[in-house]
């Protein structure tokens, strides 16, 4: 019956994608939905875009394993995706399309900060490639984890079933496809995870029975400020979690919804309606993984991160686990669609573009989705990749290569196109470098250093170069 359930689910959103196709005629249509989506979808696509199957498995991993870490990186996401819709957010929709309509962050920042030599578009489009590929491999490991703890399918298997899917709707019908099966699968992910923790509560014997246990085995789980061990939870560490919401600034496949929506007057509506909903999904998700402590504490999980999928299959019956399952792939679906129609238009917009007339724009966007796609493929077959590990990654390097030029072109008029491209290559750089080196400061988590190294290098660069012509400014 759970099987079924999925099949039908699966088949359903791929339904859309061809509804879809056949609204797609152009690359703005492809990239940007022809800024014609409403404050619902907008507000909607924003938090279940950007969720992924870290929402379900990686935040309530660390919420089992290591306790109110998981608190701490939701209040930080929190923060950030909210400042991210109510200071940046109206601006990017009104500045992009006055220049010269502006499908893509990279060609965005270099109209808006004059750039004549291409080298930031092109740097960042890379940066954007590189950072996708692994992010959407993430999303292929959380699919497989759920295939495996389900339906005891080969790890392999589970990988290509979310490839495949993912693949069809978003080659098929671009960001419309995208965000309205976005809409779909966000419905489905704050289903399951309000319907899921209140029933495992409701079988525990109450929340009060829940906090009691979780207490007698893990004295610390509930402490904001004491680690699971029992030490004292460093300021290095809540730094870390914190600064998750960073990403919120800069993140491509999140910041293209500001983009895409109809007007800009309807920005306030779609973010109160996305802000709402994201702490809803992060408060259930965090309360999902702390269940586990008491409903598992006899038989532990050796992998924390299926302690979402194990509730599903402990509490629910078969039927009503069909369709909260289907929530899970919602959630790796919805984020796997978006990141590879980014990628595409990315090289399709910032890397070729000038070299192919605009018939072809769109046949070259759909074949750079298989390509990256198949990147992430390969990447995914690493048995030891954990979602969290791979989705922290991604998410830095994209915040700050992206997010620091970005925010400041927006915030700050003394910005310039050298000071961008030095916050590309710092936030890059920091970004892989400080993940290699071992031990003391550098277990700081490196989103927090990059973003903030980003940001002065722009600064400095751009209060050392000449300023941009404002007159100059295309229209």
């Amino acid at each position: 019956m759970q099987l079924t359930i999925f099949i039908f689910y699966l088949v359903a959103m791929m339904a859309v994608g061809i509804v879809f196709y056949f609204r797609t005629k152009n690359m703005e249509d492809f990239a940007l939905g022809g800024r014609s989506v409403g404050a619902l979808p907008s507000g909607v696509s924003s938090v279940t875009s950007d969720m992924s199957g870290w929402l379900l498995l990686g935040l309530p991993g660390v919420a089992l394993a290591s306790g109110m870490d998981a608190a701490w990186i939701s209040i930080g996401l929190f923060i950030g995706f909210a400042a991210a819709w109510f200071i940046i957010a109206k601006p990017l929709r009104e500045e992009t399309e006055r220049l010269q309509n502006s499908i893509t962050i990279p060609t965005f920042l270099e109209r808006k900060l004059q750039d004549p030599t291409g080298f930031l578009r092109l740097s960042l489009a890379i940066a954007i490639l590189f950072f996708f590929v692994f992010y959407v491999s993430g999303g292929l490991v959380a699919g497989s984890k759920l295939f495996a703890s389900v339906f005891g399918l080969p790890r392999v298997t589970g990988i290509f079933i979310i490839f495949v899917a993912v693949i069809a709707y978003t080659f098929l019908g671009g960001y419309l496809a995208v965000t309205w099966t976005d809409v779909i699968q966000g419905c489905l992910m704050l289903i399951g995870l309000l319907v899921i923790p209140i029933m495992a509560i409701q079988q525990y014997g109450g929340l009060g029975l829940v906090v009691e246990t979780i207490n007698q085995q893990s004295p610390n789980h509930l402490s904001l400020f004491r680690e699971v061990s029992g030490n004292s939870r460093s300021l290095l560490a809540i730094l870390s979690n914190a600064s998750w919401g960073f990403g919120y600034l800069g993140i491509p496949h999140i910041v293209v919804r500001y983009m895409g929506i109809s007007s800009a007057k309807k920005v306030p509506v779609a973010g109160t309606i996305a802000v709402v909903y994201v702490g809803i999904l992060m408060l259930m998700a965090v309360t999902s993984g702390l269940l586990g402590v008491a409903f598992f504490a006899d038989n532990p999980l050796e992998d924390p991160e299926q302690v979402y999928l194990v509730l599903i299959n402990t509490v629910s019956h078969p039927v009503i686990g069909g369709l909260l399952l289907a929530a899970v792939v919602s959630a790796i679906m919805s984020t796997a669609d978006s990141q590879l129609l980014v990628a595409s238009t990315a090289f399709t917009v910032d890397l070729i573009s000038k070299r192919l007339d605009s018939s072809k724009q769109l046949l070259y966007s759909r074949i750079t989705v298989l390509v990256v796609a198949v990147l992430a493929l390969l990447l995914a077959f690493n048995e030891n990749a954990s979602v969290q590990g791979i989705v922290s990654y991604a998410w830095s390097g994209l915040a700050a290569t992206c997010g620091a030029p970005l925010v400041l072109a927006l915030t700050w008029k003394r910005t310039t196109y050298q000071g961008g491209i030095a916050g590309v290559i710092v936030g890059a750089v920091i970004t892989v470098g400080w993940k290699l080196l071992p031990g003391g400061i550098f277990q700081l988590y490196e989103l927090l250093p990059a973003f903030v190294f980003a940001c002065l290098a722009v600064v400095v660069v751009s209060l050392a170069t000449p300023e941009k012509n404002p007159e100059a400014q295309p229209a």
